[in-house]
């Protein structure tokens, strides 16, 4: 769930340039996928808007993470260290949060070797095209921007009751589907039963982490 407020900003140390250093973690993997400077005016636009703002340093602007590239960073917690001298971003990414294409900027050891772990965003197990990250990541995206004609921006504007209909007008064609006993029907309709799942979760800022945790918690 979103835990994006700015209470406890005023306690952070900014340096002499106003900046404070953020390490930003993939909130699924735990990954570290880059690190960069922020001011307080861009933490608190990282706030208002749930996407990752920072300064930078060598073009001496806003950087808006994914604006030229498309690769946002999802913003759902923030939290400071025990001196108060920097913030931790836990992210849903869109994309690599690399230039070059890998998942974080750390892929490298220090003697020049690649880290299998960072392999390029597209071939990630975890988050390659039609996994729950990628879809949920889509639609949270969909929800900020809110992008004329979008069928997502579309339903979560028309609220809960709408969205709930649609999770259970779909849950409906699964048991036909099964009953069926078509392998291509029940894929079709359980793509479109989890789609609207995920469209539920992220109308109440939830994400499929929140659900992973209740089943691992089930699990013991």
């Amino acid at each position: 769930m979103s835990r994006l407020h700015d209470s406890g900003l005023e306690s952070i140390t900014f340096g002499p340039d106003g900046l404070v250093p953020v390490v930003v973690q993939d909130r699924t993997t735990g990954e570290v996928l880059m690190v960069a400077f922020s001011t307080r005016e861009m933490v608190v636009k990282t706030i208002e808007s749930g996407q990752a703002w920072f300064w930078s340093r060598s073009r001496k602007e806003p950087w808006h993470k994914g604006a030229t590239s498309g690769n946002y960073l999802n913003v759902t917690e923030i939290r400071r260290n025990c001196e108060e001298n920097s913030l931790l971003y836990l992210a849903d990414p869109v994309g690599p949060a690399c230039h070059t294409g890998a998942v974080s900027c750390y892929y490298r050891t220090l003697d020049g070797q690649e880290v299998e772990a960072s392999k390029p965003w597209s071939e990630n197990a975890d988050i390659r095209p039609g996994s729950l990250p990628w879809v949920h990541a889509i639609i949270e995206e969909r929800k900020r921007a809110k992008p004329e004609g979008s069928y997502v921006a579309g339903l979560l504007a028309r609220g809960v009751d709408r969205i709930a209909k649609k999770v259970g007008e779909e849950a409906a064609e699964v048991i036909i589907a099964a009953k069926n006993r078509s392998h291509e029907e029940l894929s079709n309709e359980m793509a479109d039963l989890w789609f609207h799942t995920l469209v539920l979760l992220a109308d109440a800022g939830m994400s499929p982490t929140d659900v992973e945790t209740v089943l691992a918690r089930r699990h013991k």
